[in-house]
Order: structure tokens, then sequence, then C-alpha cells
């Protein structure tokens, strides 16, 4: 049986001094960025055009999702702080 020695490693519950110096606040524009992101991943601007173009509706799940999306948004950018995990999934709603 072989042991490595690991030097300089530290418990997962003690934050290291460059840690909490680099550490910025979450501002409201990070949750609207990951809402895009969230939006550009199910293609709704596709959905857009195509229903712009042919008049055909965009499916009723897309409209809802992005919906529910730009909603939790909303609501995670008025959270007092920003919880740091906004990018979590258990803040967004599911993607079927």
């Amino acid at each position: 049986m072989r042991f490595a020695v690991i030097s300089g490693s530290r418990e997962w519950t003690e934050p290291t001094y460059e840690e909490a110096e680099t550490r910025r606040s979450i501002e409201v524009r990070d949750v609207q960025a990951e809402a895009r992101r969230r939006l550009t991943i199910i293609k709704l601007e596709e959905w857009r055009v195509r229903e712009f173009v042919t008049g055909v509706p965009m499916p009723d799940a897309v409209r809802h999702l992005a919906l529910q999306i730009e909603f939790a948004a909303e609501a995670i950018g008025r959270l007092s702080p920003i919880p740091g995990d906004y990018a979590d999934d258990v803040y967004w709603p599911r993607v079927w």
C-alpha cells in the first residue's frame, strides 16, 4: 500500500485568505447573464424568429419555460444578498 502526502491541503470549510480576498459580490447583471445563457440553450431566439417568419406560434412548453426562466432571474436578482451559487439548477426551472 502506498501513501502520498498532500501538502497545503485544507478542509473545504476553511476558506483561504486568497479566496476571501478575490471574491466579488454578485450583481443582478450576473443573474441576468445566467438567464440569457439558459434562454440561449433552449434556442428561444430561433423560436421567436421562426414564429415571426412562418406565423406558426412557438410551442407552449418553450414559451412557458422562457417565462419561468425570466421570472426566476427577477426573483433571484431581488434576493439580498444574491446567493453565490445562483447558477445552480436548484434556483432555476427544470428543462424537460
